[in-house]
């Protein structure tokens, strides 16, 4: 099969030659910089690096045969709050103040927090204007994998989360505790939001429809325990701009609707089915309740599943052996019928040992479903 007949059967629920892979493919599934050139030491890949639009090597998604390749990503906005303060610390469109921590650009500040209704009103929000040099750029990106038919094409998410740039912009304590006690704060800023999403969402699939098989989005609705917000209020408050967006992108793009989000989610999974989502990532198997072969067994008929392999615990302590024998039971569990991609369940980090990304793959090349 190719990766395209692949990915297509799997999402038919029907027999695979393997499990397909994305191992690397996009901005969610990815590699770290100290992972990947270990990885290529212990391959053996040498010369200069290949970076593919996620950033992973395009050497390491071809030995991995990594079924997937992605195209555009989050649409970098004017505004006038944007800055950058020093190498380490910068201020975004959105006004929220970052410091680079580690290999992470970590929040420090949130503009809106204990803001007003009138705050927001006032509020100097950036330009939802999308830069048409950079469209047409990714248009033929687009237009170059759907061409060459190798591969299955996939639009990275143009904008951020309606629930995540909340918690951003006011702090999570701020935002989270307004869901529960301020609901008319809440839908002032969504609508705020909401509106500068939608215009992005129009200028960027419009550009690349007729080229994509699946786009993606993300917005962490979990945590380790639960949802991160009660299912009336995700009822209430969050799907109704989430299915407005999924709706608008499926009719501009014509293609399956992936969504992101961490923690465990399966009180919400009804009303993320209802949103219009196709396919659920990354499975993080080891929050409550997330337990893949019950998952199948409940949803699996309604949506599909992309991910599930640990990064918190086995890819990174467990000897290949161990990941050999997860991988496959994984398979088995929620690939069983297809409706399901294998990949890690976020992207891999640099405390990951070579082996046991090799030992991950080698099971998936073994594993049809």
């Amino acid at each position: 099969m190719t990766s395209r007949e692949r990915f297509a059967a799997a999402m038919a629920r029907r027999a695979v030659d393997r499990v397909p892979m994305d191992l690397g493919a996009t901005s969610l599934t990815g590699i770290s910089a100290g992972c990947q050139e270990r990885l290529c030491d212990y391959l053996g890949i040498r010369g200069e690096a290949q970076p593919s639009n996620s950033g992973v090597d395009e050497r390491i998604l071809l030995w991995a045969g990594t079924d997937f390749r992605s195209v555009g990503g989050i649409v970098p906005l004017a505004g006038p709050l944007a800055r950058v303060v020093s190498e380490r610390e910068n201020v975004d469109c959105w006004g929220v103040r970052r410091r680079l921590v580690g290999g992470y650009w970590e929040i420090v500040e949130s503009p809106l927090e204990g803001a007003t209704v009138e705050d927001l009103r006032a509020f100097p929000w950036p330009s939802p204007a999308v830069d048409g040099r950079l469209l047409d750029r990714w248009r033929e990106d687009a237009k170059r994998l759907r061409g060459e038919g190798r591969f299955v094409v996939v639009g990275e998410h143009p904008v951020f989360g309606i629930l995540e740039l909340g918690c951003w912009m006011c702090g999570y304590g701020d935002f989270l505790a307004r869901i529960a006690a301020d609901a008319d704060f809440v839908r002032a800023f969504f609508d705020r939001y909401f509106a500068i999403q939608m215009e992005v969402v129009e200028q960027y699939y419009s550009a690349l429809a007729g080229y994509l098989d699946l786009t993606m989005s993300g917005d962490d609705f979990g945590m380790q325990t639960g949802p991160l917000i009660s299912p009336s209020a995700f009822r209430a408050l969050v799907a109704p701009y989430f299915a407005e967006r999924i709706k608008r992108t499926k009719t501009l793009a014509c293609c399956l609707y992936w969504h992101h989000t961490c923690g465990s989610v399966v009180a919400l999974l009804d009303d993320i089915i209802a949103c219009g989502v196709d396919i659920l990532n990354p499975i993080q198997t080891s929050a409550a309740g997330m337990n893949p072969a019950d998952l199948k067994s409940r949803y699996g008929d309604r949506i599909a599943f992309w991910g599930a392999v640990d990064v918190q615990d086995l890819m990174r302590t467990a000897d290949p052996g161990t990941v050999t024998r997860e991988v496959t039971r994984l398979v088995r569990a929620l690939g069983n019928g297809g409706g399901y991609v294998l990949a890690p369940a976020h992207n891999i980090q640099d405390d990951v040992p070579a082996e046991n990304v090799v030992a991950m793959v080698n099971s998936a090349r073994a594993n049809g479903a």
